[in-house]
């Protein structure tokens, strides 16, 4: 028996990172997942690999009528909705002075306006499924300052207050609403091109988190399972800092 049986889930950002190990995860543990995503190349190959419980639609989260068609899509499809993981987003490095007005409002159209669009347009289907899930990748830039991401972290704010209220709106409709916030993660957000090798990453995060590596896309995923299946029935309107312990404090050097 997985933990996803019988389930629909429709997962943003879903061709690469931390979405592909979600999608993969989702899909191990019984459900039906629709992948989503702008990279179509990458995420019909994705959806072939996994296999039958898995489609590809083209979905750039900032357009509306981009988020009418996934999730008429996903219901033409499947038959139903039962969870969505808004998990695509950017991270634009950037300090205040050199952040254009541009670059801010593209991490808003991406970062914030998509998950309101997603959580817009799913709410109706999950409640006419009888309930349902919704996870919002935020960040631990969201709760703590991070130099060079005031876009990026201006968004995932935002992104946990709105879970905070969209939480209070759906729970009489069955719907729990969740927020995810990894901290470094080892993914093309946090490392263009897997230039830099994991052992390098871990060495740079190891001075800044407790447990001493960067996090990995699958550690993430794991933890959007928890916020999309019974395990966590009882929670809802949270904010899930996954970090290594670095929101906690930075550890003294020895």
């Amino acid at each position: 028996m997985g933990k996803l049986d019988g389930r629909v889930v429709l997962i943003t950002g879903a061709a690469r990172g931390q979405g592909e190990q979600e999608a993969r995860l989702f899909a191990a543990e019984g459900a039906r997942v629709v992948l989503a995503d702008v990279r179509d190349d990458a995420g019909r190959a994705l959806a072939e690999e996994i296999g039958s419980a898995a489609r590809y639609v083209h979905l750039d989260v900032g357009e509306e009528a981009d988020w009418a068609e996934a999730l008429a899509f996903t219901t033409r499809t499947f038959g139903k909705l039962d969870g969505l993981v808004n998990n695509a987003g950017i991270a634009p490095r950037r300090a205040l002075a050199q952040t254009s007005l541009a670059t801010y409002e593209e991490a808003v159209r991406i970062n914030q306006t998509g998950p309101f669009l997603g959580m817009r347009a799913a709410a109706p289907e999950l409640a006419a499924a009888g309930g349902g899930t919704i996870v919002n990748t935020a960040s631990y830039a969201a709760l703590s300052g991070l130099p060079s991401l005031v876009a990026y972290a201006a968004t995932k704010a935002a992104v946990v207050a709105m879970t905070r209220v969209v939480a209070l709106e759906l729970a009489g409709q069955g719907i729990r609403v969740n927020a995810l916030c990894p901290g470094g993660v080892d993914t093309p957000m946090t490392n263009p091109g897997g230039k830099v090798a994991r052992e390098e990453m871990d060495a740079y995060f190891g001075k800044l988190v407790p447990l001493g590596r960067i996090g990995r896309p699958e550690e993430m995923a794991r933890v959007a399972l928890f916020l999309s299946c019974d395990d966590s029935s009882y929670v809802t309107g949270q904010p899930f800092v996954v970090d290594g312990g670095w929101l906690a404090g930075t550890p003294l050097p020895p």
